[in-house]
């Protein structure tokens, strides 16, 4: 079994797209108005807008702009980089600057448009790095 994707479901699917496209610099396909879609090697990222709900059992299934339990997260090469590129972008979005992790990761928190949690992280460590290879 794999992880294929992640999905946020929104009330503002242009704007929560268009956030992550400027904070990743990577951009989304777009499969109908109401459902976009990051793709990396190792899993995608799904944004869904609150019409699809309807196609799960209606609007009771989920809650836009109401997690506090999840942080998606994206391994980027250089965190402390990526959080001087994007000071301008997250001003007040910052929760925490880029920090290292006792499990050898380095880490920015910050939160996107909707108040979900988003980590980019950098492996520091030897042990970290090796949690990360892939076969891919």
């Amino acid at each position: 079994m794999n992880l294929s994707s992640i999905r946020i479901i929104t009330g503002d699917i242009k704007r929560l797209v268009g956030f992550y496209e400027n904070v990743t610099g990577m951009p989304f396909t777009w499969y109908t108005d109401d459902f976009a879609e990051l793709r990396t090697p190792l899993g995608a990222l799904a944004i869904g807008s609150t019409r699809t709900l309807a196609l799960f059992g209606g609007d009771d299934v989920a809650s836009p702009a109401s997690n506090r339990s999840v942080i998606i997260e994206f391994q980027v090469d250089d965190v402390d980089d990526k959080y001087q590129q994007l000071t301008n972008i997250l001003s007040e979005q910052v929760v925490q600057k880029p920090t290292t992790m006792p499990w050898g990761n380095r880490s920015l928190l910050f939160r996107d448009t909707d108040g979900n949690l988003v980590n980019f992280f950098t492996p520091l460590t030897q042990e970290a790095k090796k949690r990360f290879e892939t076969t891919i």
